[in-house]
């Protein structure tokens, strides 16, 4: 969970530097061709920090897909245990239940017999 944090906040952070370097030339008090000057270095960097975040972005994927699996992977383990589980109590309560004797039942009249069959 803060490897996802620290690359949103990475990415934050480099998106805002850009959005307030741009914002910071066009606002300052220049003359026209400083101020252009200045953009066209700006966008000049761009694609480098564009690449930058994209490598970020990557990298935190990477972490966030293996982070995934892992998590999955012991999901799956925990599933197949609890099946396991599952079967060994029942295999148990089988057994048991097997080894009782039935109870006896008192014996119904001949009317009774006949209307519970029709039934």
């Amino acid at each position: 969970m803060s490897d996802n944090r620290s690359g949103a906040f990475v990415g934050g952070f480099l998106l805002g530097a850009a959005v307030g370097a741009v914002t910071g030339l066009l606002i300052a008090p220049r003359p026209g061709r400083e101020t252009r000057q200045l953009l066209k270095k700006s966008a000049d960097a761009l694609p480098e920090l564009a690449e930058d975040l994209s490598t970020s972005v990557q990298l935190q994927a990477d972490r966030l897909s293996e982070s995934a699996l892992r998590n999955w992977d012991g999901t799956l383990t925990r599933l197949r245990e609890a099946i396991a589980a599952g079967r060994e109590a029942s295999y148990r309560e089988r057994q048991i239940f097997e080894q009782t004797e039935p109870i006896a039942t008192p014996a119904r009249d001949s009317s009774e017999a006949k209307a519970f069959e029709q039934l």
